[in-house]
């Protein structure tokens, strides 16, 4: 019998229904936001703590390795990475076995492929974030 282990996360894509994700800017932002949504905002270290502390699903943009390994700390769901450090963060979390799956930024559909091929966990599309 086949087990699907796991597939792609495509958030942003127009043909597959994705989760709700709303952006903040900061703690007080978190207030107006649905429940059972993801929040998303840039690397924040106040911002990590409180989602950690409170269970709250959220997303976080990073610019570097650093803040891949610092956001992974706080048991973010998602960390999202430009095309430059996809690899070397996916191959950390892998490494590591990280619970937060790496997202890719991407602007087009035609990317998709060349992260599934980087075994990247999945894609979010500029427009999202």
């Amino acid at each position: 019998m086949f087990t699907r282990v796991s597939q792609m996360i495509l958030i942003g894509d127009e043909n597959i229904k994705y989760e709700e994700i709303e952006k903040i800017n900061a703690i007080s932002d978190i207030q107006s936001t649905s429940s059972n949504s993801t929040v998303l905002y840039s690397f924040d270290f106040e911002i990590l703590r409180y989602t950690q502390e409170n269970n709250i699903a959220s997303a976080v943009v990073t610019k570097n390795l650093q803040e891949v390994i610092y956001a992974s700390s706080f048991d973010v769901k998602y960390i999202i990475v430009t095309k430059g450090i996809a690899k070397a963060a996916q191959n950390i979390a892998n490494n590591y076995m990280l619970d937060s799956k790496i997202l890719a930024i991407i602007e087009t559909s035609e990317e998709i492929v060349e992260n599934a091929i980087h075994e990247i966990d999945g894609v979010i599309y500029k427009k999202v974030i």
